[in-house]
């Protein structure tokens, strides 16, 4: 459990410091006599770099594991956010935010790890639960930096504001240093230890980053999911980035009320995206992949109808009420959706997850631009967002897994992808070592691996 445990913290460190600043832009386009258009631009740079490196770190992973990527991205993106006070012009900001951006990508390896921890029984959950409570950082930075630390530092300078924006990011930035070199220091990549000492024993081959990356590219499924995460993270991301300026700018608040509304959304994680995970679990159960699929599909609908609503909200009231609930079906359909990835391809789960983590930053530079093009007209914009969803939602008609039957077509068969994760034996205590099998009515459970002198004997 230790590597879950550091999973999503390190993910919930990334994503603090990967929107430390969104709580703080009113003022900074204040100081810097930014526009709304360049905010945008601003927004849409800080997760641009992350759709490249998600595509990278997803076949690293499957070479090198994750905990070592996952402790380095960590230390690399805390340096530019420790130097947004030396900010002073549009171009400065840019390329500060577009940096911090790579902290996104530590998803990657959050989703890889506990695919390689956990068996395909309760993946869903525990990568939903992973992901969800490393997404509340997205909640907690909207809470600590615009109504407890801000304030804080306004106090220290003596009410100057624009000293307290300059520096109060120095916090988060060295929290996350300290947490990557703590993840590298002493946790492992597997359950039967790191992939280095593995490969030196010769218990695990090596394996060609190009070729995963391959492996998972060439998959239809791969890309389908591509675009529904767009269509759910990617619409998680864009919030994170507009809430604080669209109650502000929409119902006259400070950034203190805003920013504390704002982290409605990101906290709905603590159990919407695990949800999401468990009901695909669940539905597995009684419908194998179907299941999975169909409840991908609801929850991506319901999002898009939710979104329709809240754009139509003119009193705040109304609009918090319906933040939160669209906020449990975006996070419910990111759960979902790594319900899934594990099934795409056995031999390359990190690439897959990779590039569906991509589609993420992906939809949130999409739906940026339509914001950005819609700077006076917010709510045509989420109308936009909100059609965009639903139409992904009805692509689970043509979600089509080998040896899976989809909602419409295919069916179950006795093909069971194995996942290929060294697991632990424990000679000395007689434990042996563990394997995914199927039963006659193909119920997939795990039983005692069978071995060389045991195909022998039979």
């Amino acid at each position: 459990m230790r590597a879950f445990h550091y999973s999503w913290w390190s993910f919930f460190i990334a994503f603090f410091i990967w929107f430390a600043i969104a709580p703080l832009l009113p003022i900074i386009a204040k100081d810097l006599k930014l526009s709304k258009q360049d905010i945008w631009t601003t927004n849409i740079c800080a997760v641009a770099f992350d759709i490249i490196m998600r595509f990278v770190f997803g076949a690293v992973c499957d070479k090198y594991g994750a905990r070592i990527p996952m402790g380095m991205v960590l230390m690399a993106a805390s340096i530019p956010t420790a130097c947004i006070g030396l900010v002073n012009s549009l171009t400065g900001l840019i390329f500060v935010r577009l940096f911090i951006g790579l902290a996104g990508s530590t998803f990657v390896m959050c989703q890889c790890w506990t695919t390689r921890m956990f068996t395909k029984e309760i993946v869903g959950l525990a990568n939903g639960l992973v992901g969800g409570w490393g997404n509340v950082g997205g909640g907690a930075t909207q809470l600590v930096m615009g109504t407890a630390l801000y304030p804080l530092f306004k106090v220290i300078w003596g009410g100057d504001e624009t000293m307290a924006w300059r520096t109060v990011c120095l916090v988060p930035a060295f929290v996350a240093f300290c947490t990557g070199i703590i993840v590298i220091k002493t946790s492992d990549d597997c359950p039967k230890g790191d992939y280095k000492t593995l490969k030196m024993s010769g218990e695990m081959p090596e394996i060609s980053a190009a070729a995963s990356f391959r492996g998972g590219a060439v998959d239809i499924n791969t890309w389908l999911l591509y675009i529904q995460y767009a269509c759910c993270f990617g619409v998680e991301l864009t919030v994170n980035n507009a809430a604080v300026s669209y109650f502000v700018n929409r119902f006259e608040l400070t950034i203190e009320s805003a920013s504390a509304i704002a982290s409605i959304f990101g906290f709905m994680n603590i159990f919407a995206r695990g949800l999401g995970g468990y009901s695909s679990d669940k539905m597995s159960e009684t419908m194998n992949m179907r299941g999975r699929i169909l409840v991908q599909a609801t929850f991506l609908i319901l999002e898009g109808i939710c979104i329709f609503i809240f754009a139509q909200m003119n009193n705040l009231a109304g609009s918090v009420v319906m933040l939160t609930v669209f906020s449990i079906f975006v996070q419910s359909a990111e759960g979902s959706t790594y319900g899934i990835v594990p099934y795409v391809n056995a031999n390359a789960p990190g690439a897959v997850a990779g590039i569906v983590g991509a589609g993420g930053p992906t939809g949130a530079v999409c739906f940026g631009l339509v914001f950005r093009s819609l700077p006076e007209d917010p709510q045509k914009a989420f109308n936009i967002m909100a059609g965009v969803v639903i139409v992904s939602g009805l692509l689970c008609a043509v979600i089509n897994i080998k040896g899976h039957r989809g909602l419409f077509c295919g069916q179950d068969t006795k093909y069971t992808a194995k996942l290929k994760v060294p697991v632990q034996e424990d000679e000395e205590d007689g434990e042996v070592e563990m394997a995914e099998k199927e039963t006659a009515d193909g119920e997939v459970v795990m039983a005692e691996k069978e071995t060389a002198a045991d195909s022998a004997q039979a």
